[in-house]
């Protein structure tokens, strides 16, 4: 039913996902490329804000003027590219973020996109320019996401039209100002054309941050789920949803219940049990207790209810089947702190962890309903959030962080997952291109028990499977209904879902998760 997550990102010492600090000094930089290293080398990947060092535009204190964050960002992502995640054949796992107010963050945001042009270039120039390419080597920047951190001041800016200031990082003066609705449009035309620069919204993170005495939140891991303290880590696990529900559409709560207790114990104590690359990481850690638990398969646990992915059922299910797994798994951690005691920055940060114990619970109140959920799914998220901001008042937590929903890109072909983490299917049929050379073709193995519980003869499925089979594309298929189409929406192809239902999807869940959604 799950498996504690091994790949893409977690190495031998169980905690894949790390954040490290902002730095500001240039040996410090250089130093925590080295840290870096060591992270990648044990399978695991990690998360820098650059936003600490001096933008292009400011002079230094021995003469001169400061090279920015970018110039650095080259030898990082140089070094990056050299180490294979674990020794594996995977890449080593990186993310880079700045905040939306320094002033190279016009040059961060297109930097991804000038080189991937470069590289359509060298392309069509007969170079060889595929996934580890004789020749791709030379594109810069690409071995790390990159993200701006964006705060609801900038955001209302781009809402009112107005003026933004980006500042020094020494004094926080205004070295340049622009109008908000450019760099807004920057970033999405950077990100359009090739996927980076995402958002992080810092002022929504940061309300939400369970240990806000200790420090604020800075940044995230490379795929963005998990968002804590800086040097930190977080140890992940995924849950197959659709093991828990019958051909006949039932969902077995008991099952799902149980299988969280047992994975969030496990991961509790492997938290004391693991090895850390470096001290900084390790304490923090222990001090905090993070976990990371999640799911997969939901695009084919609701494809097999014979819902649409981009429906308001499809988002209620969602979010009822996130708010249990975080509420039950947070009043395991309430009982666990009853026995061994609540996480050791617990007493400082009480306030701000038990408050968001309490958001949380009040988002399950909101959201759900009964109407297309059934009625003890929701009552068992209800009961586990009163469970948890009840035994969290009078014993603490044993973890500040419960949950995050995490790519689990590899693993879940593993697990037999038809989709991956929240996101629906790529295609009813893919192709996977692998590290090292060769790919692999991929079918949605969901779709026959779907049909079946849309009321379709084993002969009208056997007629459509052999279809899509043949076209690749369910559109046009024998004997399927119109108003069934949407059920096998997905993200590309010919059936594909509007890009504002990915959006909503997460916002549906996003209140009932601890950390983020990758």
């Amino acid at each position: 039913h799950q498996e504690r997550r091994q790949d893409p990102s977690c190495g031998e010492d169980g905690h894949p996902q790390r954040r490290s600090p902002r730095r500001r000094r240039v040996r410090v930089v250089q130093g925590q490329g080295g840290e870096e290293g060591v992270i990648f080398k044990g399978g695991s990947g990690a998360g820098i804000n650059l936003s600490k060092i001096r933008s292009s535009y400011e002079l230094l204190n021995g003469g001169g003027t400061a090279s920015g964050p970018v110039s650095f960002m080259r030898g990082a992502d140089a070094s990056a590219g050299t180490i294979k995640s674990g020794g594996k054949t995977r890449r080593a796992a990186k993310m880079v973020i700045l905040n939306v107010d320094h002033p190279d963050v016009e040059e961060f945001v297109w930097c991804k996109a000038k080189e991937e042009k470069k590289a359509r270039v060298l392309r069509d120039a007969g170079f060889d320019m595929d996934l580890d390419g004789a020749d791709s080597f030379s594109i810069q920047y690409q071995n790390a996401n990159n993200s701006v951190r964006v705060t609801d001041e900038f955001m209302q800016a781009v809402i009112n039209d107005t003026d933004w200031d980006l500042k020094a990082v020494t004094d926080g003066t205004p070295v340049r100002t622009v109008r908000a609705r450019d760099l807004w449009r920057a970033i999405a035309q950077a990100s359009w054309e090739c996927a980076d620069p995402g958002l992080q919204f810092d002022t929504t993170i940061n309300k939400w941050h369970t240990a806000h005495a200790t420090g604020r939140i800075n940044g995230s891991n490379p795929c963005s789920e998990y968002m804590h303290l800086d040097n930190s880590a977080c140890n992940l696990a995924s849950i197959n949803l659709l093991k828990y529900l019958d051909e006949s559409g039932d969902f077995d709560v008991a099952s799902y219940m149980h299988t969280i207790e047992v994975m969030f114990t496990a991961q509790e104590i492997l938290v004391g049990r693991a090895d850390y690359p470096t001290e900084p990481i390790g304490e923090n850690s222990r001090k905090f207790r993070q976990l990371g638990l999640g799911y997969a398969n939901l695009g084919a646990t609701l494809m097999a209810l014979g819902l649409p992915y981009d429906s308001f059922e499809g988002r209620a299910w969602a979010a009822a089947l996130t708010s249990l797994m975080t509420g039950h798994a947070y009043a395991v951690s309430a009982r666990t702190a009853s026995r061994m005691g609540p996480f050791a920055g617990f007493a400082d940060n009480e306030q701000y962890m038990l408050n968001v114990l309490r958001m949380h619970r009040d988002a399950h109140a909101e959201i759900i309903d009964t109407h297309v959920v059934p009625e003890e799914l929701v009552a068992a998220g209800a009961a586990a959030w009163e469970a948890a901001v009840r035994d969290g008042e009078e014993y603490g937590v044993r973890n500040s962080q419960a949950s995050v929903l995490a790519p689990t890109g590899t693993i879940g072909l593993m697990m037999d997952c038809d989709t991956t983490g929240i996101e629906p299917d790529l295609g009813l049929v893919k192709m996977k291109k692998l590290v090292g050379g060769g790919t692999m073709v991929i079918v949605n193995q969901t779709i026959p028990r779907a049909l079946r519980r849309m009321g379709y003869t084993a002969a009208q499925i056997d007629d459509i499977v052999a279809y899509i089979d043949r076209e690749k594309s369910i559109l046009g298929a024998p004997h399927l209904a119109a108003e069934h189409v949407a059920v096998f929406a997905c993200s590309m192809g010919d059936n594909t879902i509007h890009y504002e239902g990915h959006v909503r999807m997460m916002g549906a869940v996003q209140p009932f998760i601890s950390g983020a959604i990758s």
